[in-house]
């Protein structure tokens, strides 16, 4: 396990964390959420040993591995499959150990590596590194592809998936999803969800934390609060702890200005200057409670759009590509005002090509392609985003926008960004990937467009603005077509989903749940050539089919048990969760810690105390029954 003891953590003169107490068990699947630049990335840096607490003591187990993605992939000559392989360290030591024991014709250094190899199933790396690739989305011809010939994103992508294969009693992984797509998010999930060990990840993908998450650690005011759960439960938790926090600073105040008005009144007449200096005393050793801070939300909405704006766009068999290949063909789609269209599709079948045709950065080949004349697109891309002026401020790009915006005026509208005082004449360079994509979104907003085009746009974006964006779009009146990797905001702002495959564009009937289906029962796409007839052949048979049955009859009679107590688990655990926020309540009561309340507030502390007792055995018993369950996965 691990332990943080009175840990204290500073960046320069700023302090991260203040007088940490916790613990972590191994097998806990834990996110971790907080606002930017609360410390989340440096706790990552403290169990790596990268980085030493100011204060207090880091506990971590001696023969603890740890794996984490690397931030950068410089250029190699390597193939991608074995840039992977090589971040398996044992792996990778007896591989080169072989090689030159191969060289050197010595059939004892052989024998010995091959045995090595059989513990830690190196036989059976390679295969393994393919799955993990085939996974992140990688074609046949891009595992055998060097690294310096990937892109950045697709870099990134081989970083994780040496994260993945690298044994480890920890995994560390920072924002994972922010260079995939929505069936390698899928993907991703259902690894973790098998993964054995201790998992921490930092994410603002809520929904991805939903899937997989038994903890949530949440940076807040230089503390460190976990919650059993996944992120909803987090949420739904927070908010009952902010009102009992609130609800106890508010009494808490009340008592401090009467026992002020006391002092005040009597501390200077001598029959009541010992009652007054006692109250004193009472004041200084008060264990003050903190209001609960609310945080600024972001507010900003997309303008109204012509209401006799109906049809935006109509493409008749039309089709589109580069040079001389044509990605998508025949294409027949009509878009509305007030559609919400999630496109869907693997990496590279085209979603981003349709984006650019519509939006005319490319030329429609064949076919008629007619837009409204009021048609006004707003684009959001990754490229948009590299393309600010670094050396220019936010004000100075609204105000590019368009001539007579004075700075008042662009001022007080990218305060609904997040753009405030200062920041709004700074200089862009010095932004961080989520100001900058916040910036672009701004810009977009200015242009007042009746068509949101939107590849990936909640790359680098807290929750906070995500959930921003989402309430933005349901409320925007024109159309959008949505490009997203965030499961979330599909499902909240979109209504219908259309489908690029093999050079095709068409309506998918079905939900997300449907397109994972999909995934599944296409992994390998319709022109995949069959490599085991054979095989195939016998799990269509009838007696396979007889087989699969009953063995899925037995799991789930093995299972029953499994479920039942998790169940009368979680009933037992929200009983004691709320008789533990009813004891707590008694506890702030003052009235309790009068001579005549002793024998209760004895009984009171000794149940807080049982029932914190109960509450850790249930969890801990919560975890096995919960990694017994997935092991029927």
């Amino acid at each position: 396990m691990i332990r943080f003891k009175k840990l204290s953590l500073f960046q320069g003169n700023k302090q991260l964390l203040n007088q940490i107490d916790l613990t972590l068990y191994p097998d806990q699947k834990i996110g971790i959420v907080g606002k930017n630049g609360c410390g989340k990335s440096s706790l990552f840096q403290m169990v790596q040993h990268e980085l030493a607490p100011e204060h207090g003591e880091l506990e971590f187990p001696s023969k603890w591995r740890t794996s984490s993605a690397k931030q950068e992939t410089p250029g190699s000559d390597l193939t991608a499959i074995d840039y992977v392989l090589s971040g398996h360290q044992e792996y990778a030591q007896l591989h080169r150990a072989l090689t030159k024991a191969e060289h050197n014709e010595d059939g004892h250094a052989i024998a010995s590596i091959h045995a090595k190899l059989e513990a830690i199933n190196g036989w059976s790396l390679p295969a393994e590194a393919a799955k993990l690739l085939t996974g992140l989305s990688f074609t046949e011809a891009q595992m055998a592809s060097t690294v310096k010939s990937l892109s950045g994103g697709w870099r990134m992508r081989l970083n994780l998936a040496q994260a993945l294969i690298q044994p480890a009693e920890l995994l560390l992984l920072d924002e994972p999803t922010n260079h995939l797509d929505l069936e390698a998010v899928l993907w991703l999930q259902g690894f973790l969800r098998r993964y054995d060990g201790m998992l921490m990840t930092i994410s603002h993908d809520r929904d991805f934390l939903d899937n997989f998450c038994s903890h949530i650690l949440h940076f807040d005011s230089q503390k460190i609060n976990q919650y059993t759960g996944n992120y909803s439960s987090f949420e739904k938790q927070k908010q009952e702890r902010e009102v009992l926090q609130q609800a106890q600073f508010e009494k808490q105040q009340k008592e401090i200005e009467h026992l002020e008005k006391f002092i005040t009144r009597f501390k200077a007449k001598a029959s009541k200057a010992t009652q007054a200096q006692s109250r004193v005393k009472a004041l200084e050793k008060m264990d003050k409670v903190s209001a609960v801070q609310i945080r600024t939300k972001f507010g900003f909405e997309f303008a109204p759009i012509n209401k006799n704006v109906t049809e935006l766009i109509n493409i008749e068999q039309g089709s589109v590509g580069y040079d001389d290949t044509i990605v998508l063909a025949d294409i027949r789609m009509r878009i509305l005002a007030g559609q919400r269209i999630g496109l869907l599709g693997r990496n590279g079948e085209g979603k981003s090509t349709l984006i650019k045709l519509i939006c005319g950065e490319l030329a429609i080949r064949h076919g008629e392609l007619n837009r409204n004349k009021h048609f006004n697109a707003g684009y959001f891309a990754q490229h948009q985003v590299e393309q600010l002026n670094l050396d220019q401020s936010p004000i100075w790009h609204i105000q590019s926008l368009g001539t007579g915006i004075s700075e008042q005026e662009a001022r007080n509208f990218l305060g609904g960004f997040a753009f405030h005082g200062d920041k709004t004449l700074d200089k862009v360079k010095g932004f961080s990937g989520g100001e900058k994509a916040r910036l672009v979104l701004a810009m977009i907003t200015w242009q007042k467009p009746n068509l949101l085009l939107l590849d990936e746009p909640t790359n680098h974006f807290d929750i906070e603005m995500r959930e921003a964006l989402s309430l933005a779009l349901q409320d925007f009146d024109g159309a959008v077509l949505l490009v997203a990797h965030d499961k979330n905001l599909m499902e909240s702002v979109v209504d219908e989903f259309w489908l690029v495959n093999e050079g095709k564009v068409e309506p998918f009937s079905g939900d997300l749940n449907d397109y994972q289906k999909w995934l599944n029962d296409n992994r390998w796409g319709s022109n995949a050539k069959n490599t085991d007839d054979v095989s195939d052949a016998k799990v269509n048979s009838a007696q396979a089919k007889k087989e699969q049955k009953r063995l899925e009859a037995a799991r789930r009679q093995q299972k029953a048990p499994l479920t039942n107590r998790l169940k009368k688990i979680d009933k037992q655990m929200l009983q004691l969760q709320q008789e533990h926020s009813n004891l707590e309540n008694q506890l702030s009561d003052n009235d309790l810690y009068n001579d005549e309340n002793k024998a209760k507030l004895n009984d009171v502390v000794t149940r807080s105390n049982q029932v914190k007792n109960d509450l850790e055995k249930l969890e801990e018993e919560w975890l096995e029954v919960s990694e017994q369950l997935e092991a029927f996965e």
